[in-house]
């Protein structure tokens, strides 16, 4: 943060398939698994209960996003299908990134989508975040 402030976070897991395209590896078969978004938020200015966000208010902001591919096939998803993203972990730490920045009300939230970390294993994650 560039100036004092508050960093909350939270972490959602999903359940979804996928497979890399015009990839040379075992990524390149249909596999899954148990991915685990990470997502923080930012901002210096609490609510009347001292509160930044609710951690529920954003677990449910969060779930809203994750739910397009819990129990799916990545690859079917309109943006990794029609927009030709390949279903990487780096695209969909992207993806949630942007579409929870959506999401945020900023009449109710003075917050700030910081940065996505997604866990693909638990020794492997990929993260997305807005620049200083």
């Amino acid at each position: 943060m560039s100036k004092d402030g508050y960093r909350l976070t939270v972490k959602i897991s999903f359940s979804a398939a996928h497979f890399l395209r015009e990839y040379a590896g075992k990524c390149s078969n249909l596999h899954g698994h148990t991915w685990i978004a990470e997502c923080s938020v930012e901002g210096s200015k609490l609510n009347s209960l001292g509160m930044l966000i609710d951690f529920h208010d954003l677990e449910d902001l969060v779930k809203e996003v994750t739910d397009e591919f819990d129990h799916s096939l990545i690859n079917d998803h309109p943006s990794f299908s029609e927009e030709g993203l390949n279903p990487t972990a780096e695209n969909l730490a992207w993806y949630i990134y942007h579409e929870l920045e959506k999401k945020v009300d900023r009449s109710i939230y003075d917050i700030m989508v910081k940065e996505i970390t997604l866990w693909e294993s638990q020794d492997a994650y990929a993260t997305y975040k807005r620049k200083e």
